[in-house]
């Protein structure tokens, strides 16, 4: 599958630029559900109650191998592939090393885990990178000014009369992206710098995180961020929805929440 084919046929298809983050964690399951099989069954019902109604799901890998559920994360993966083939899966694991290490981590996410894109740090520079930029077939996620509040503290420094994240934007845009298969992550908590990386890189999609419990304005994003067509965001909301109810319904409650995601988002598009 190719990523960024993929995705915007999820945005046409389904109406929605919602991505549901999964990050399952311990001791917040419904009861009934505990181990490896009710964490895959909790992972699944969400999936397979919101699949309509999203462009993407995005798994979080700390959230499984903290819990030595790592093969849980495949099976949940090849879930998705097999049940629900055209909504893109990204493998949310923040990678970011040199030489053949970052060969291993994109072998990781792409073969290991059969992941459509994943989610990179790009501060090593190109050579870092080069090993996912390859694969033309596949997403890399790269971030650019993210959503925690701490990420000022070296992304909005001076550079030459810029931020450092508009630099980092730049270059992405211009050097990196010759396969067009790059996407930059752009906090919904910093709407107007997300405007800024919008008009630096043209349509290049941006995942968008922090709506939901960190408080992002789903206006504002929309504002600063769609493209003119409507589309070009991935806005990804977490705990918002997997957790909207913690009872036996709560694949019905989230599919419920991520409904109501939806159709907040199309009323700005």
């Amino acid at each position: 599958m190719n990523f960024m084919t993929a995705l915007k046929d999820a945005w046409r298809r389904n109406d929605s630029l919602v991505c549901v983050g999964l990050d399952p964690e311990p001791g917040r399951l419904p009861a009934g559900l505990s181990g490896e099989e009710g964490l895959f069954t909790f992972c699944r019902d969400i999936v397979d109650a919101t699949a309509d109604l999203v462009c993407a799901f995005k798994p979080q890998i700390a959230h499984f191998a903290a819990q030595r559920a790592e093969g849980v994360l495949e099976r949940l993966i090849a879930h998705i592939h097999d049940k629900h083939p055209g909504i893109p899966v990204i493998l949310d694991a923040k990678r970011g090393d040199i030489g053949s290490t970052a060969r291993h981590y994109a072998a990781e996410a792409f073969e290991r885990y059969g992941a459509d894109a994943v989610t990179l740090n790009p501060y090593l520079g190109r050579d870092s990178i080069e090993p996912f930029l390859e694969r033309a077939d596949k997403g890399v996620i790269l971030l650019c000014r993210t959503s925690n509040p701490g990420g000022a503290d070296f992304q909005a420094l001076d550079c030459g009369g810029e931020p450092l994240y508009i630099r980092v934007a730049e270059t992405i845009a211009r050097e990196w992206n010759g396969n067009g298969n790059c996407v930059l992550v752009t906090g919904a908590t910093w709407p107007e710098e997300l405007g800024r990386v919008r008009a630096v890189v043209g349509d290049m999609p941006l995942l968008v995180p922090g709506i939901g419990a960190q408080g992002g304005d789903i206006e504002a994003v929309l504002t600063q961020g769609r493209t003119t067509d409507g589309t070009g965001l991935m806005i990804s909301s977490s705990r918002a929805i997997v957790y909207a109810s913690d009872g036996p319904d709560f694949a019905a409650v989230a599919h419920r929440a991520a409904d109501e995601m939806r159709k907040s988002v199309n009323l700005f598009r």
